[in-house]
């Protein structure tokens, strides 16, 4: 059953457990894709447990650019998709854009949302030719203060962003807090 699913809550509010969930029971093809980069020991110890945390039949791709050019692929081998994380994405994203976040312009910094945005549309266009179950998670970052520094400022922005886009192109959205799922789009 075709179905765009946003996840969102803050870190560590159980999204990614309950996206896991969602599509526990829904086929024995299942894809994880995976969009960390793990750069120390502390985000390798995360990836770990999260790939334990999943059933071994789960085939997971590590992947975070132009993860729309894999979209036909996986819809030919699996019927269910978990992308886990909307947020880690754009935060890998900006870096690779290479711009000095404390010197860029906000040109630039708008032509850099505009490369990450285009990233993020392509991928819904390739879901939506698919009949794929597809559900993806992201951080809340927009309940808090306006970061007090240019960068996070920046991100916070781009997130919020991308976040509306894809809330406002998936059939339901669900916001976890403390590890209950309340859908708030259906």
């Amino acid at each position: 059953m075709k179905k765009l699913i946003l996840v969102t809550g803050g870190s560590r509010s159980g999204k990614s457990n309950f996206a896991e969930n969602l599509c526990m029971d829904r086929s024995n093809s299942t894809a994880y894709i995976a969009t960390s980069i793990p750069f120390d020991d502390e985000m390798k110890d995360r990836v770990r447990k999260h790939k334990e945390s999943r059933p071994n039949n789960w085939k997971t791709y590590e992947v975070y650019k132009d993860i729309y050019k894999n979209i036909d692929d996986i819809s030919k081998r699996h019927q269910t998709v978990i992308l886990d994380c909307v947020t880690l994405l754009i935060n890998n994203l900006m870096f690779e854009y290479g711009i000095d976040f404390d010197k860029c312009t906000p040109q630039e910094a708008n032509k850099m949302e505009d490369y990450i945005k285009d990233q993020i549309e392509k991928l819904v266009i390739e879901i939506n030719k698919t009949d794929l179950y597809f559900v993806v998670v992201t951080n809340e970052l927009g309940m808090s203060l306006v970061p007090d520094n240019k960068l996070c400022r920046i991100y916070s922005d781009i997130v919020g962003r991308i976040n509306q886009y894809i809330a406002k192109c998936s059939d339901e959205v669900y916001f976890v807090v403390s590890g209950i799922p309340m859908k708030i789009k259906e």
